[in-house]
């Protein structure tokens, strides 16, 4: 499943979407997330769902291969509606035994805060595979640029962020190459008990770890080697260009805004 992760890859292909300024693209997505938690009905849901599709429609990407990229990590998901699922209170009981007692509230609330968490992410993950990852590099150290003037280190910042992005499907991909060599070797790491499956991963999290601390080595030796000093005296080859679009883009925020704050009012 790790193969199929595509946070924080690119898809080089010609849409809509790809060809917006990655600035706009990140303002869309934190203004939309906010918008996100202001639904609260099955109503605002849906349209958010439908809005996940014109995106992903827009963006000339497979709704299914977007879906199949985030699998792995709705863990964290169903992690989330457990947790709801057995501490929030409210309603009637559904199920009661001992100190487990589950109710109709806690599993609504557990559902609503997971399509929130699905919608955020599909609209992060349609991001970043139609941005590079130096677009938005850039895009980040242009938001957050006034902020220079109280010392803060923006240019590190997006540059950690950017490469902390970039490399989380290369150590998707260093892990599958791990669990491959070791399952070779007679490793058994899909079956057993959940404490044989524990005790497996320490084989795989010590050459996973050494091989993520090399990269980083590697690239701090390349990045030294070429004279990198930060933002001081630095170029940009690439320079973004904000069009017409990009503020409709933007603009589109505001009837977006409206129908949800619309789909609350209705019970």
């Amino acid at each position: 499943m790790l193969d199929k992760m595509i946070l924080g890859r690119y898809v080089p292909i010609n849409s809509f979407v790809h060809s917006l300024d990655p600035r706009a693209k990140l303002l869309f997505v934190f203004v939309m997330t906010i918008l996100v938690f202001f639904m609260d009905n099955w109503y605002g849901y849906l349209f958010g769902f439908l809005l996940v599709l014109i995106i992903t429609k827009l963006s000339n990407l497979r709704f299914m291969f977007v879906f199949n990229g985030i699998k792995p990590i709705f863990f964290l998901i169903i992690f989330t509606f457990l947790m709801h699922v057995f501490l929030t209170k409210g309603g009637r009981t559904l199920f009661d035994w001992g100190i487990i007692n589950i109710q109709m509230g806690g599993v609504l609330m557990g559902i609503m805060i997971s399509f929130r968490f699905i919608i955020i992410i599909f609209l992060s993950t349609v991001m970043t595979l139609t941005t590079s990852p130096i677009a938005l590099t850039d895009a980040i150290e242009y938001i957050l640029k006034p902020f220079k003037k109280i010392k803060l280190p923006v240019h590190e910042l997006a540059l950690m962020m950017s490469i902390a992005l970039r490399f989380i499907p290369t150590l998707m991909d260093e892990t599958q190459k791990v669990m491959k060599a070791q399952i070779s070797r007679g490793s058994d790491i899909s079956s057993g008990s959940a404490v044989q499956r524990i005790k497996a991963i320490g084989p795989l999290l010590i050459p996973l770890f050494v091989s993520a601390f090399k990269r980083a080595d590697d690239l701090a030796i390349a990045m030294e080697v070429r004279g990198y000093r930060g933002d001081i005296g630095r170029t940009k080859y690439r320079k973004l260009a904000w069009q017409r679009k990009d503020t409709l883009t933007l603009l589109s925020l505001i009837p977006i805004s409206m129908i949800i704050i619309f789909l609350r009012s209705i019970t």
